[in-house]
């Protein structure tokens, strides 16, 4: 026969730091609200730029540029991860959400969105440090913030896909 454990009830003085805290525990839910996640979305795309890239991003995008989403879940499974976008300008944003794994914890991912010169699409890049986005926006200068097409590969620019022609043209401009 095999010996149940069970942990003895303990009653806690009201005032105890224990109550208190199983107190939060029930007041605040199982989960974040969407705007928690979002708020929680948008403070960790500035920190993120602050701490990674704070002589160029950091420089002209604050924290309350920052717009958050809340985490995308379809029957109770999670798909992506609240997230926070940025306008850059010109048809560019910046993109950052949190990698969660077990094994590693949460990474920033901070991505470049681009859209390309022939108008059709965007590319995505996903930026490692400040030398690193030195080198895309580099890349990106001669046609003023744009990618380049690429004629000979059709799918150059299809990670994600633009509006009609002539209104996504005018609107970067």
């Amino acid at each position: 026969m095999t010996d149940t454990l069970h942990a003895a009830a303990r009653s806690f003085c009201a005032d105890s730091p224990i109550a208190y805290l199983l107190e939060l525990v029930d007041q605040h839910g199982d989960s974040p609200s969407e705007e928690e996640q979002r708020q929680d979305a948008e403070m960790a795309a500035a920190h993120h730029v602050y701490g990674v890239y704070g002589v160029s991003l950091a420089q002209v995008v604050g924290a309350d540029d920052w717009q958050g989403y809340p985490a995308v879940t379809d029957e109770g499974t999670r798909h992506w991860e609240a997230s926070a976008v940025a306008w850059l300008d010109g048809g560019l944003w910046l993109h950052h959400t949190l990698l969660i794994t077990e094994a590693d914890g949460a990474a920033n991912v901070l991505t470049l969105i681009v859209p390309c010169t022939c108008g059709r699409g965007y590319i995505d890049i996903r930026l490692e440090t400040e030398e690193h986005l030195m080198e895309v926006l580099s890349d990106f200068r001669p046609t003023a913030g744009l990618s380049p097409h690429d004629e000979r590969d059709p799918d150059d620019c299809t990670s994600i896909t633009a509006e009609p022609h002539s209104r996504t043209v005018d609107a970067w401009r």
